[in-house]
């Protein structure tokens, strides 16, 4: 198992308009808890737009689904900034670690459920999220019992909210042919297979490598 520490790694951290934005908030009055809190309420609002599409219809309903993905985005780049605040801002505080964690099994649960009720589905929006819920609560057991955060795919975070953002654009045309739902049908489907085999795939990456471990000691 590749050991990449308790953060995740992402290309997007190095680039010079993340690293400036980041500096330009480590200098607000912003705490790292504080955009952690707000990407729950982006994805509230993703999710509350998802859902109105469903009461919606023409060029709302386009807006809609753009409102959605442009949340599901300010939400991934609310857990890009917490954590460049709290570590190359140096603000982080004590109880960091809980807000870093408890937001994004939130805000999965507001942006896939709401997507479940904007289809018709909420028992498949439900299953989305309790899998990618599990995806993560099988990363936080393997830290607990020693074994380096594992942030693999093929559906972790970023990968979920790239198959629901990309739904959702497509899903803004889908006048042109007469569709109704279909793509975030598809990706909902496609994000509860996919969480639940990284959640195995990561069980089973743990074990080994606990099992390892144990045989090297």
């Amino acid at each position: 198992m590749e050991n990449t520490g308790d953060r995740r790694p992402l290309a997007s951290r190095n680039t010079r308009w993340a690293q400036t934005i980041a500096r330009r908030l480590a200098a607000m009055a912003i705490t790292p808890n504080q955009i952690s809190q707000a990407s729950m309420a982006a994805a509230a609002l993703a999710g509350l737009a998802f859902w109105l599409t469903s009461e919606t219809q023409d060029g709302l309903r386009s807006m809609l689904f753009i409102a959605a993905a442009l949340f599901c985005q300010l939400r991934l780049l609310c857990n890009l900034f917490d954590g460049m605040v709290a570590v190359e801002g140096d603000k982080g505080a004590p109880d960091g670690p809980f807000w870093n964690e408890f937001p994004d099994r939130v805000a999965d649960l507001f942006i896939l459920v709401g997507a479940g009720y904007g289809i018709g589905l909420p028992a498949l929006g439900f299953a989305a999220g309790a899998f990618a819920v599990l995806t993560a609560y099988v990363r936080e057991l393997g830290r607990a019992n020693g074994a380096p955060s594992d942030f693999s795919g093929p559906m972790a975070k970023q990968h979920r909210m790239a198959a629901i953002t990309l739904a959702a654009v497509i899903s803004a045309f889908e006048g042109l042919w007469l569709g109704d739902g279909e793509m975030l049908l598809a990706a909902l489907i496609a994000v509860s297979v996919g969480a639940a085999f990284t959640a195995l795939r990561r069980a089973r990456r743990q074990t080994s490598w606990l099992r390892a471990n144990a045989a090297g000691k």
